[in-house]
């Protein structure tokens, strides 16, 4: 099945931004472009795993899935017909572009591009951060974890669990939020569903840092950027995966959870879906920032997923 979440691919207008705020603020590590241009990110010794490409409007691009190898790989390429996906496969120069061994794509009920792939490219030990930051945790946990919204929680809840196998953490209910948190791994959550009637698209997505005081530093470089991309929920400590993370802008309309030290699952035969009634047990306090801005990358749907 699924290993991990790899790579992630966005569209933008302010493409080029990225190259300054994913290295300078971030710690990414700038990789070669892409044929067409797109910044590419760097965030261990995978070749990158983040891709912002140009484009007139921000829109999710790809959202790349990786077994672990190419047996896993086949054996998922069965379930997904077991469960009647059509897909396609990835042609030579998609291979190249994200430079995989294999790989396979199709277009959920959402409009969202999920691609599942193995071998990806990697150059142990070059790693180098040019704000010399001490990592990612990255690995066996992949690049960290997005935040969908969907219609209807419970027939996204049913499909992405059927067909991806993702297996539900925990979830958050409390005022407007109503939100589930999924793991393939021992990462809390790669991925998570927060219910918008009427529309779909990504809210945010989260990088860990090795060290709590990459953290600090970062947000001093956002406050010191005069509101560029700024703070829209201040520091402070989840209630599931207990991440102590804050928020902020980008150049494009989704959004970055930047934190440390987020809960491992280490056992899925003794682990225990709770239900939690605060999104954090402190801070995460909304900066004006938050309600000026759209709150990620929103597309309208219908009910039907038209």
């Amino acid at each position: 099945m699924i290993h991990s979440l790899s790579y992630l691919g966005f569209g933008s207008p302010n493409f080029e931004e990225w190259a300054d705020f994913g290295t300078r603020v971030l710690g990414l590590e700038l990789a070669a472009r892409g044929e067409d241009d797109a910044v590419r990110l760097r965030m261990d010794d995978l070749n990158y795993r983040l891709a912002v490409h140009p484009a007139e409007r921000d829109e999710i691009r790809y959202i790349g899935w990786a077994c672990a190898n190419e047996a896993e790989f086949k054996a998922y390429l069965q379930h997904l017909t077991s469960v009647g996906v059509e897909f396609e496969s990835g042609s030579s120069g998609e291979l190249e572009e994200r430079q995989v061994a294999d790989l396979v794509w199709w277009v959920d009920p959402y409009g969202h591009r999920q691609e599942i792939s193995w071998g990806k490219r990697s150059s142990p030990t070059t790693f180098n951060s040019p704000r010399g930051i001490s990592g990612f945790v990255t690995g066996a946990q992949g690049l960290g974890h997005f935040v969908l919204f969907v219609p209807n929680l419970l027939e996204a809840d049913e499909y992405y669990t059927r067909v991806l196998g993702l297996k539900l953490s925990d979830r958050i209910i409390f005022n407007n939020f109503n939100i589930r948190f999924y793991h393939v791994n021992g990462r809390h959550h790669s991925m998570a569903l927060g219910e918008m009637p009427g529309m779909t698209g990504m809210n945010h997505f989260m990088l860990e840092v090795q060290n709590f005081g990459d953290v600090g530093r970062a947000i001093d470089l956002i406050n010191d950027d005069g509101g560029k991309n700024p703070i829209i929920l201040t520091l402070g400590r989840h209630t599931n995966d207990l991440m102590t993370s804050f928020y902020c802008d980008t150049p494009s309309s989704v959004k970055i959870e930047y934190g440390h030290g987020g809960y491992v699952i280490r056992d899925d035969a003794e682990w225990m879906v709770q239900t939690y009634s605060a999104n954090s047990i402190w801070g995460h306090r909304p900066t004006e920032a938050l309600h000026s801005r759209p709150p990620g990358i929103l597309i309208p749907i219908d009910q039907s997923g038209n």
